[in-house]
Order: structure tokens, then sequence, then C-alpha cells
């Protein structure tokens, strides 16, 4: 269960796009997750007037906003409470969305397994998380009563693993995998280190922006292993990087623990230049490489939150020479049916120029490499 006693730093910590918001409103500081549409009145965080409509929204997906994250949130569609405040719109659902947009399900092997790629899989241990987007592509599998695998389950899933030797990377995902106990946690990264074949091991979390003080020194040495270890940190909006999330991540960095920054491009959270631009920043300032940009997932409800891809990659490429090379991710698509991701651009190489191989720097100009013979 996600905690904190509610005491964070300033959320206009790191973030130059905060220094416009709206002042926050007196509102108390929960402490302990919101659940229901109920505690979200009490707390000042949805209008009274919505609870009817919201409550249908949270008794089909679920809901839940940790303290940490609460208190970043000044008003209820600003960049923070938009990812996880229940809204009306997600009981809409376009016919393009679908219950499963990456294929999840018909690529699981055995329960808490999917194996996409050759040489890859993801180890769903279990599909609870601190907070619930709700953008979130497993948005009808995840939820308090989503569970754990049992250990038959997860010994099934281990054993998938051990037997499938073209398999060198093992990612844990779910769910989120720092919801575990830091002694289940430990079991998994260990019996997955004595495999041969495990080279790299992944661990995806929100934990450490949600919840930081559940980050804890057992929890960060309960990830260590011989074997190459690397954690992602989804994070969509610079304010999420605050001085107690970014000190959670310095408990992985100093036990040599690279760390990755992925976010979703997301309408009214950082589909703007500016918005964008400092969440790249924030991330590399907390030593943070940013990994994947990824386009928006077709789930069920979620059409609010959609960029169109022509626009992602001009915001992109708007940003090209402005931010350092260390904060450019790479813009991604997971095609819809669980066929792979890939990038999506922007591309700088210019064509219909003949024989000649041109570029076009940031700001649009055209630049001649080399003149090579035409083919054929």
């Amino acid at each position: 269960m996600t905690g904190g006693d509610g005491a964070v730093a300033s959320p206009d910590a790191g973030s130059a796009a905060a220094t416009d918001a709206p002042a926050a409103r007196p509102r108390p500081l929960p402490s302990r997750t919101l659940r229901d549409v109920g505690s979200l009145v009490s707390s000042g965080l949805i209008d009274p007037t919505r609870r009817d409509a919201l409550t249908a929204v949270a008794e089909r997906y679920a809901t839940a906003v940790p303290p940490a994250f609460a208190a970043l949130i000044r008003e209820g569609d600003d960049p923070i409470g938009r990812q996880v405040l229940p809204h009306e719109d997600e009981l809409v659902v376009a016919p393009h969305e679908l219950s499963d947009p990456i294929g999840d399900d018909r690529l699981s092997p055995v329960p808490g397994v999917v194996h996409r790629y050759p040489d890859r899989a993801l180890l769903k241990p279990l599909l609870v998380c601190p907070l619930y987007c709700r953008f979130c592509f497993r948005r009808e599998h995840v939820g308090p009563d989503g569970g754990v695998l049992d250990e038959a389950a997860l010994e099934r899933a281990l054993d998938w693993f051990r037997t499938h030797r073209e398999v060198g990377e093992a990612i844990l995902t779910g769910g989120d995998p720092l919801m575990l106990s830091p002694r289940r946690l430990r079991h998994i990264v260990t019996a997955l280190g004595e495999m041969p074949h495990i080279h790299t091991i992944r661990v995806h979390t929100r934990v450490p922006v949600a919840d930081p003080s559940r980050l804890d020194d057992a929890m960060a040495d309960a990830l260590e292993t011989e074997k190459a270890m690397w954690v992602v940190l989804h994070a969509n909006h610079a304010d999420e990087l605050t001085p107690d999330a970014v000190a959670a991540v310095r408990r992985l960095q100093r036990r040599a623990i690279p760390v990755l920054g992925q976010s979703v491009l997301l309408r009214g959270v950082n589909d703007r230049e500016d918005a964008m631009e400092a969440l790249l920043r924030a991330m590399v300032r907390a030593r943070i490489r940013p990994y994947y940009l990824h386009q928006l997932d077709p789930a069920p409800g979620t059409a609010r939150f959609h960029v169109p891809v022509a626009e992602g990659r001009a915001l992109l490429r708007r940003l090209r020479g402005r931010v350092t090379g260390l904060a450019w991710p790479t813009y991604v698509v997971d095609i819809p049916g669980g066929h792979g991701k890939v990038p999506l651009g922007p591309d700088y190489l210019d064509t219909g120029n003949g024989t000649a191989v041109s570029v076009r720097d940031p700001a649009g100009r055209s630049h001649v490499l080399a003149a090579e013979e035409a083919e054929g």
C-alpha cells in the first residue's frame, strides 16, 4: 500500500513551466492515498457537483492519488491533476480504442509473462500501481484488485525465463514492481540473476515520483545484482521531479544503477514546447537520461490526451538544437496489436534532391553533405 507523510518541497522546483501557473488553493494535504471520489472531493481536488458523474468513472477504472502527488496539484485539470483525477470523458470510447492496445494478452505464454521481441520479455509480478494514470494502456487490467502473482504462478513465470535461453533481458513491469515488498522484489531479482543467459534486468516504475518515500534503502538494496540493472522512471512533467523524487532516484544511482526516463506525449500535460523542454531538462539535472517519448496508446476513454503524430514530430523538431543531446528521447509508437515499437522521428534527411545527400539543420535550412552516383 502506498503511503508517505505528504511533506514535499515546492512543486515549482525544477520547472520553468510552473512559474506562470495559478496560485495553489488552500486545501488540506491528504495523509494517505486517495482512492475514491469522496476522498477527492473532501480533499478539494474535484468539484462536489461532479461527484455522481465521476463515481461512474471510478467504478470502471481504478483511482489512486498518493499524498506526494496530490501535493503537486494546483487545479484539477493542471498537468499533474489531469494525469490522475477521473474525468467524465473516460466513459466515451472511440472506435479505434482497444482494451488491449499493444497486444499483451495474445503474447502472454504464461500468466505474468509477455514475449514480444526475440531477445527480451516482460515479467509482470503484479498489476498494482502507486497511482493510476487516466491514460494507461493497461487500464483495463491494473487496479487495487489486480493482485500479485502467487508463489506458484511466480515460479511458473520464472521457469519460463529459465527455459527460454534466447531471452537475455528481463523487464519487470506491471503494475509497478516497486509496489512489491523488498523481500519479494529481491527474490525475483536474485532468481533472474542466477540464470546464466539473463544479462540485463530492467525495472519500469513510477514510484520515485508518485511515492518517493517508498523507494528507501531497503527497496534500493533489493535491486542490487551482478547483472546489468537499469531502472526506467515514468515521468511526464517537470513538476513531478521534486527534491524528494530526485533523492529517491539518488538511492538507485548511489548503487551504480543507471536511471532512464520515459514519458507519454499528452495533451494538456507536456504538449507545449516549454513544458517538454522543462521536463527533459529536469530529467538531465537529476542524472536521468531521457529514453522514450511514447505516442499515446489507444486505450479506452483516453482520446482527450491524444496528440497527433505530426504535432509530436513538430514539437521535437522545434527543440532540436535547444536542448542537449543528452536530453533527446526517441519518439516511438507501439503499433496496435502487439507488433512492437518503431521510432517516429523527426528526421532531417532531405529527399527529392537527385544524387545529392542533404540534411536540414534545426532551423530548417538544407545543407549538401555529398554527391553520390544515382542507383541503377
